[in-house]
């Protein structure tokens, strides 16, 4: 049995698909929208903590610190675990999502990352259970940042295979801006809580609130998840799997056969990670430590911010169709390398406007190279290897980059008590992405299955599928 025949019966129930190949534009939105939604919960939840980390965790969980700065810099490390938790993620969800698929392995991690949330609300402080109020603390975030490393890959995946070659950067790009409205969330229920509440009674339970809230979310995201399908050109590749007993997928693979497309993912995602979390995070410890700046209107400027980074993703994925992947993501790296020697000394006005300006700018910036990068990187390997590939790339770089972002930013604020080596350091980061994207092949408008041609030509496997 031929390998087309066999996924025109496993493909049965997919998304309508035209004479061209392409997912119909209604069945298209679907499938953005599911993405999106549980995209939403898993970062509402993510950056649920980081926040938290920044306003809450340093005195709950470790009122031993010896100063308000070390407190903070503990909860970050603690904040780093779920980040070193997300490469051990992609790599197992990815395995999973290359060989069952994408929906059932989002259907798992949404699960996992809302029950590690809700339990994170529940968590008694260092007053009531001493060090096991930590321990648990880290355990709980390991457990999150594992479900959101395999999250990523299989939504954006799920979008940039049923999109059509040439609106691909487009359709791929609402995913990422689902991230921000996840953050929005977040930083809405939290800056809710610090209106209603005195601040003693928000670091007693008020923030407890926002964790349990997820709950909620979780359930309409998994509902929704339930009714996608997978696409046609990944029920091929498992089909070819499944036919040809030499054809290979998943983590080993990836890392054999396309080493330099996992160092060129990692390189597109080290400035733009650290980046974000500067911004969403550093930021708040800047004003707060330095300025003893209020924490409602830190939130306000933050939420803002979100807004304007949500309604700019898409858009910035738009361009990457028309003008190319490289040249917008190039411009994102010069800029922001720029954004810290204009952002600090706005903020070091304490003018409202000029804060909420400058963080704005700064996620506009990010969005530059954000946008992209599901295009990117799902034009960068074969079908049969996709999932695994971008999320071991992705995942990777999060522990030497977002995850220490915060902390070592925070650590140079208080060796230096300057925002200078922090600028220094983020310029840094924006260099090393931009030799990344000039080493990159351009990629705009490819097609997944030239893609997987080419990868089957390489290595003398039967050729997936048909058309496009």
């Amino acid at each position: 049995m031929s390998v087309n025949h066999r996924v025109g019966a496993a493909g049965s129930g997919k998304a309508t698909r035209n004479a061209g190949g392409e997912t119909e534009k209604s069945g298209l939105k679907k499938i953005v929208a599911a993405s999106m939604v549980g995209t939403v919960v898993e970062w509402y939840e993510f950056f649920l903590y980081a926040t938290a980390a920044s306003l809450v965790f340093g005195t709950v969980f470790f009122p031993n610190a010896g100063s308000e700065l070390d407190g903070i810099i503990a909860a970050f490390l603690t904040y780093a675990v779920g980040f070193i938790a997300r490469p051990l993620g992609g790599i197992v969800f990815g395995q999973i999502g290359d060989k069952l698929g994408r929906k059932h392995t989002l259907q798992v991690t949404i699960i996992m990352v809302g029950a590690a949330t809700f339990l994170m609300g529940c968590l008694p402080g260092f007053d009531t259970i001493g060090y096991w109020a930590p321990a648990l603390l880290v355990a709980l975030r390991f457990i999150q940042g594992f479900a959101v490393g395999g999250e990523w890959g299989g939504a954006v995946l799920l979008v940039a295979e049923h999109s059509p070659n040439q609106s691909r950067g487009f359709w791929s790009s609402w995913p990422q801006a689902a991230v921000p409205v996840g953050n929005l969330l977040a930083t809405l229920v939290l800056l809710t809580m610090t209106w209603i509440l005195p601040p003693e009674q928000f670091l007693s339970w008020g923030w407890r609130v926002a964790f349990w809230l997820s709950a909620i979310i979780v359930v309409i995201g998994y509902y929704i998840r339930t009714h996608v399908s997978e696409a046609p050109i990944f029920l091929e590749a498992r089909a070819q799997v499944e036919a040809e007993k030499a054809v290979n997928y998943g983590v080993l693979e990836v890392v054999r056969k396309y080493p330099k497309g996992i160092l060129g993912a990692m390189g597109l995602r080290f400035a733009e990670n650290i980046l974000y979390y500067i911004i969403v995070s550093f930021t708040i410890v800047y004003l707060k430590t330095v300025h003893e700046y209020d924490t409602g209107q830190l939130l306000i400027a933050l939420l803002i911010a979100h807004v304007v980074h949500f309604i700019v993703i898409p858009q910035v994925g738009r361009l990457s169709d028309r003008v190319g992947r490289k040249p917008v993501y190039l411009a994102g790296a010069v800029l922001g390398a720029t954004w810290a020697f204009f952002a600090f000394p706005m903020f070091d006005t304490l003018n409202p406007v000029l804060i909420i300006l400058a963080v704005t700018v700064g996620l506009c910036f990010h969005a530059l190279m954000y946008a992209g990068q599901p295009a990117i990187m799902s034009e960068m390997f074969p079908t049969r290897m996709r999932y695994s590939g971008v999320s071991l790339g992705y995942q990777v770089t999060s522990i030497l980059a977002g995850s220490m972002a915060p902390i070592i930013a925070s650590a140079l604020l208080q060796q230096y008590n300057s925002w200078v080596p922090v600028a220094i350091y983020i310029m840094i980061a924006c260099a090393i992405t931009v030799v990344a994207v000039v080493t990159l092949k351009e990629t705009r408008g490819a097609s997944l299955r030239e893609v997987d041609a080419v990868d089957a030509r390489k290595h003398g496997l039967e050729p997936v599928g048909t058309g496009d």
